[in-house]
């Protein structure tokens, strides 16, 4: 996922290679007589495969700029951070500007954001979402019906 300008800047110019090295590919096909031709096709699927990647980052992150969302879905705990950093990022807040909010500095933010969260504390976590003027709503499911819950004991 992509987080901020700077990382959205390099993916960018990733895939501006890679498309660059598949054209290259094409065009040196013929050269390349004596590998087998399932060789051939493996490679230039890995490399169409990693701009597909490259170019899902791009879209979520260009979208999430500019789509004015007013609902990010977030399934589980697990989610919450990955959430949290979209909702950061559709609020158009920097990581800077984040910091900002929570007196904190920008690396700090960063750090929080590069492993999504775990190190941040539950509180934190509110303070963030405070920060962004998000409300978590969501339910717990139980997995065992109340009644049943002294026989499975």
């Amino acid at each position: 996922m992509i987080t901020n300008e700077r990382q959205y800047r390099i993916t960018r110019k990733k895939a501006l290679s890679f498309a660059d090295a598949i054209k290259a590919f094409d065009a040196r096909t013929d050269e390349r007589a004596d590998v087998h031709p399932r060789l051939l096709q493996a490679e230039r699927e890995a490399m169409e495969s990693q701009l597909a990647d490259l170019r899902a980052e791009l879209d979520e992150y260009e979208q999430l700029k500019s789509a004015g969302l007013s609902v990010i879905p977030v399934a589980s705990l697990e989610e919450l951070a990955e959430g949290l950093i979209k909702a950061r990022i559709a609020g158009g807040l920097s990581q800077r500007s984040l910091a900002r909010r929570l007196k904190l500095r920008e690396q700090q933010i960063q750090r929080y954001e590069a492993d999504r969260y775990a190190s941040a504390s539950y509180r934190r976590l509110c303070q963030v979402a405070r920060a962004l003027d998000v409300r978590v709503e969501n339910e717990l499911l139980l997995s065992i019906v109340p009644g049943e819950r002294s026989r499975n004991i």
